[in-house]
């Protein structure tokens, strides 16, 4: 057992989200948002540095030295798989880790509707899941891949930095790649993936020009594709989809993406009214006709009233999530404001729906 296994395994026992070690400083683990000092000494530039490396291939140490940081994936049997991404500080090597759960949450348990659930029926097309980092975007991921691998008969392929979830083959063919390990980038995964295949693939970060625009070209040509983006909300997504773009194809992609969009899933985890955890709160945006016409014509900022008239469909603002989650005494209204993107706008709702 490496060193590093028994913090491990204590911060998963405490349902932490994150661990901590850094040098100079006890081990921190996030509880519910806020970061925790565990009852540890200070951990030297000599420990820290071995338990970190003690965890690591060569390679992965020779990518460290050679770019600073690294992304890899490390599991302990019996106890759980962690994504960690170590770096380099003044003081020397440091190490984040995320704790990933050992089971998929079904969509019903994330609290998703059945709009959401439909999503997964598509045959092909776009589904994003955005918001920020630490949001829990990676779950409702795993969740709808879960759900996929459930419901049809068809060959999945993941591409993820790093692999997080484990899926099993269920009803589905299920192939994981990790970028660094199985592939060189999303880029070139995607371009591979194209000729493996696929039915359903999962981009577990469209981050540059050229993932963005082969996993357009991969809904276009038959595939469901599920993808993130840091965005906290559908009307920023579809813009920075759009913008990433040179000028001269604003335009095309903007139809392209107005008839590839399926949905968009905008989340954020707020801390509840009793402090002791953490919520969701969830944007869902359907891409009806009246939302592709906006998109087609270059009007995306009436896509939130849109979304309002769209709420017999499923379709929920994140102010609207928000206040229900104070209806509802999850959070507190002060709670909301400091998370909503319109502090003015969510006044207004609050007061409207008091008055009623």
């Amino acid at each position: 057992m490496a060193k590093i296994d028994q913090l491990l395994t204590y911060a998963a026992k405490t349902e932490a989200s994150d661990l901590h070690l850094a040098v100079g400083s006890p081990p921190l683990v996030r509880v519910h948002g806020l970061l925790i000092k565990m009852k540890y000494h200070s951990l030297s530039f000599k420990e820290n540095s071995e338990m970190i490396f003690e965890i690591m291939t060569e390679e992965q140490r020779r990518v460290l030295s050679e770019h600073k940081d690294i992304d890899f994936s490390y599991e302990i049997p019996g106890v759980g798989r962690f994504r960690a991404n170590a770096f380099l500080q003044r003081k020397g090597v440091d190490i984040a880790f995320r704790i990933i759960p050992n089971r998929i949450p079904t969509l019903k348990e994330l609290g998703f509707s059945l709009t959401v659930e439909k999503l997964t029926h598509y045959p092909n097309g776009i589904i994003l899941v955005t918001g920020p980092a630490g949001s829990g975007k990676s779950t409702t991921q795993a969740a709808l891949i879960d759900h996929i691998n459930k419901i049809r008969k068809e060959h999945i392929i993941t591409i993820e930095d790093p692999i997080e979830f484990v899926h099993q083959n269920i009803k589905c063919l299920v192939n994981q790649r990790e970028v660094g390990r199985d592939t060189k980038s999303f880029s070139r995964a995607l371009k591979s993936a194209l000729r493996e295949d696929p039915d359903i693939i999962l981009v577990g970060e469209m981050r540059d020009l050229e993932t963005i625009s082969l996993a357009i070209t991969a809904a276009e040509t038959g595939h469901l594709v599920i993808g993130t983006l840091h965005t906290i909300s559908a009307a920023k997504t579809v813009d920075r989809i759009i913008d990433i773009f040179p000028g001269t194809q604003k335009a095309q992609i903007a139809i392209m993406v107005s008839e590839s969009l399926r949905g968009i899933i905008s989340q954020q985890l707020i801390r509840t009214k009793d402090g002791a955890g953490r919520v969701a709160a969830t944007e869902i945006m359907i891409a009806d006709r009246a939302v592709s016409n906006l998109i087609r014509d270059g009007k995306t900022y009436q896509i939130p009233n849109a979304m309002q008239m769209g709420s017999e469909k499923g379709m929920v603002l994140m102010d609207e999530a928000l206040l229900k989650l104070c209806q509802q005494d999850r959070i507190t209204y002060e709670t909301a404001y400091e998370n909503t993107e319109n502090p003015e706008d969510f006044r207004k709702l609050t007061e409207m729906v008091a008055s009623k």
